[in-house]
């Protein structure tokens, strides 16, 4: 079958690694099936794996891709969550792993997975938005609805609009209620996040109109001061993930005084999954799709992603 593999790791030039062509059928044990790939968005996940980050090097080749959206052996439409884990919260297994990090991944006509990983897709959902859901999209609906603690009303401030989990904090906020504050160093970004939904844009670092009730932070370094800063007191900031480099240490005596909380999030689990696809299906909401490729064309997207000219997922059709 075709599929999109890493070969090789490079931090400095990651697409060396990426390799498109023939790879051996999945085979999916007891427990697991298999999944005809119809659409699968690309994430940043992705990209570090060709950097070496987060995988063995006994590991490759590996099929890349953690999100994809098929049919499954039955015939039926079906979102593939990608978390590999147990328990109630398979994202709280110490043993967890993602698709493309242990088990080949998603970037493939057919991907094997535990038939508990996968969830009824809408029919009013296209392939390629439901793709978009697994990884972004569910980071994005756990940061807002679990971990921020907000009633609707709320100011919530999405540092770095532009990228997947930023515009699906921008869109899912506005949906749940809130109101939407976002940033960008770009002016092109700036004005699609108000056509996306935001409230007001600000060049980043700008001086806020007030402070919010919580920030949702992914780009970590760039944008972490202007975090702290843009706070109420009892805010909250929720840390997903740091594109811009690490998230340096808080401002102690700022977090104390104000009585701030920083809290980490990742992925949801398979139950949010499903109802995050049923919100979309209730409300109309859909995934921002930057642009959709054939799966043969996978070096031109991960190549903008690296590049940083996207606004939103990029999808592979199969």
């Amino acid at each position: 079958m075709f599929a999109v593999t890493a070969t090789q790791t490079d931090p400095d030039n990651p697409l060396a690694g990426l390799t498109l062509g023939e790879h051996p059928e999945p085979k999916a044990p007891d427990g697991w099936t298999t999944v005809s790939v119809r659409a699968a968005a690309l994430n940043h996940h992705d990209l570090w794996t060709l950097k070496g980050v987060g995988i063995r090097q006994d590991r490759l080749p590996i099929v890349l891709g953690c999100d994809a959206a098929g049919v499954d052996e039955d015939g039926n439409e079906v979102i593939v969550h990608s978390v590999i884990g147990t328990g109630a919260d398979e994202t709280l297994d110490p043993k967890r792993t993602l698709l493309s990090e242990v088990y080949d991944g998603t970037f493939a006509e057919r991907v094997a997975v535990p038939r508990r990983n996968l969830v009824p897709k809408p029919s009013a959902l296209s392939f390629e938005e439901a793709a978009c859901l697994p990884t972004a999209w569910l980071t994005a609906y756990r940061m807002l609805f679990d971990k921020a603690g907000l009633e609707p009303g709320s100011t919530v401030l999405v540092q770095g609009a532009g990228g997947g989990v930023a515009t699906a904090l921008i869109a899912l906020g506005r949906a749940g209620g809130y109101r939407v504050w976002a940033t960008s160093r770009s002016e092109a970004k700036r004005d699609r996040a108000l056509q996306l939904g935001a409230d007001q844009a600000f060049e980043t670092g700008a001086r806020l109109p007030e402070r919010v009730d919580a920030v949702m932070e992914t780009v970590g370094q760039a944008t972490w001061d202007h975090s702290l800063k843009s706070l109420k007191p009892g805010g909250r900031i929720v840390v997903s993930g740091a594109t811009s480099g690490a998230v340096p240490s808080a401002d102690l005596n700022r977090v104390f005084f104000l009585q701030l909380s920083v809290v980490g999030s990742t992925m949801g689990t398979r139950d949010q999954l499903q109802r995050l696809a049923v919100f979309l299906e209730q409300t109309g909401l859909r995934p921002q799709i930057d642009r959709t490729l054939p799966l043969a064309q996978a070096r031109d997207g991960f190549a903008a992603m690296e590049e940083g000219e996207i606004f939103g997922k990029i999808v592979f059709a199969v």
